[in-house]
């Protein structure tokens, strides 16, 4: 029977690939012969960057929480052609509030209106796959980070510990899935990537690349290709080691596990990120700049702040959109976040290397590396228009 997938939360840097994963000649993703991608905001097919492709079918404007239940699954038999044919469901959706029990709350409540709906609409409905991240083992705690003694980190080590467990929505959405699949014929898995480099179609607060690629942009811009560019993080932060997940191993996971219940779903949580050895900036930095014609170098006392050279310089950016004929709004938007490298790069200073055996063991043998994850990532923000 052939398989049709629904991604919530498409344009995201995980539905985002998801659904471009889905769209491809591999074999796995032949199984789907419909792909719905489902976005909150609006998503035009060419801002999407897509290929085009006659299975799949973009709607937007669904909020899981607006009104009952009933609600909900009205709208989407309404939108959604073919709903009762859905036989996978990838869970991408998020919605932010700073109070984190609330956030919890929102984000259980939508996993769980989502799946009720694929109860009653989708007698065919197999197989969800919930990411959850890096949070899941306390890398959010920096300092306070559990388990620094416990590396590589296996997904069966315990929850990080009290007050911060019960604010943590991964746990309340792993649970509420559970729950929910009590007794059930349909199955699930959980991802966990750490970081995950890749592109987006619209500003999205928690990508990395985005932000880099127009500082990068910007910087080489002003200085001139062939520039040095101190890492703007520190001594500690430039060494320490981690594993990255790219967005397209992450998506074709998602998709390889979907479809291999047996191996990896009742409810089994998968690390996921581009290989076994692990990484650090030290490596990376010198290749993500290397793409913009810069040379990147370690940290300095002079090392600059992106966020800080970004609002300094916005108006050369803005000259810059307006010269290349770029899409605006790359910087000055509510989902931008020009903050997010100095988190990332400063304040992550110990090391948090995966384990990959449990998806290894699966069956999933695939590898990127540090330039091929972080170029193909930039390259698609090229094409976009959104940087030079």
């Amino acid at each position: 029977m052939s398989k049709h997938a629904l991604v919530l939360g498409a344009s995201g840097i995980t539905g985002w690939a998801t659904v471009n994963e889905l769209l491809t000649d591999h074999p796995d993703a032949q199984q789907f012969s419909k792909v719905t991608a489902l976005t909150n905001r609006v998503l035009p097919w060419d801002i999407s960057k897509w290929p085009q492709n006659s299975k799949l079918n973009v709607v937007s404007g669904i909020d899981l929480l607006d009104g009952t239940q009933e609600d909900l699954e009205t709208n989407l038999k309404n939108v959604i052609s073919n709903i009762n044919t859905v036989t996978h469901v990838f869970f991408n959706a998020y919605k932010f509030s700073s109070n984190m029990v609330e956030q919890s709350r929102s984000n259980a409540d939508m996993l769980e209106r989502c799946v009720t709906a694929a109860e009653s609409l989708c007698p065919a409905f197999e197989f969800i796959v919930l990411p959850t991240g890096g949070k899941s083992y306390g890398f959010h705690l920096l300092e306070s980070f559990p388990f620094r003694d416990s590396l590589p980190l296996k997904e069966d080590l315990p929850r990080i510990p009290e007050p911060h467990a019960s604010e943590l929505f991964y746990y309340w959405q792993v649970d509420r899935l559970k729950d929910l699949a009590s007794g059930k014929k349909w199955t699930y898995c959980e991802i966990r990537p750490d970081m995950v480099v890749g592109f987006v179609p619209n500003n999205n607060a928690h990508c990395l690349a985005q932000v880099l690629a127009v500082y990068l942009s910007l910087y080489a811009h002003i200085n001139g290709q062939g520039s040095s560019v101190p890492f703007p993080g520190n001594d500690k932060s430039w060494t320490i080691q981690s594993n990255d997940s790219s967005q397209d191993i992450v998506a074709r996971f998602s998709i390889f596990a979907s479809l291999r219940p047996h191996a990896a779903g009742e409810g089994r949580a998968f690390n996921v990120a581009d290989r076994v050895r692990p990484s650090s900036w030290s490596v990376k930095w010198p290749v993500i700049c290397s793409f913009f014609s810069l040379k990147g170098v370690g940290p300095t006392e002079n090392s600059v702040s992106p966020s800080e050279f970004m609002e300094k310089n916005a108006g050369i950016w803005q000259r810059l959109v307006a010269e290349k004929g770029l899409r605006p709004s790359s910087l000055d938007n509510d989902k931008a976040n020009v903050k997010f490298p100095e988190y990332i790069m400063s304040l992550f200073t110990f090391n948090r290397v995966m384990s990959l055996e449990a998806m290894r063991h699966a069956g999933f043998t695939e590898e990127a590396d540090e330039k091929t994850s972080w170029f193909l990532a930039f390259q698609r923000f090229r094409d976009a228009k959104i940087i030079p």
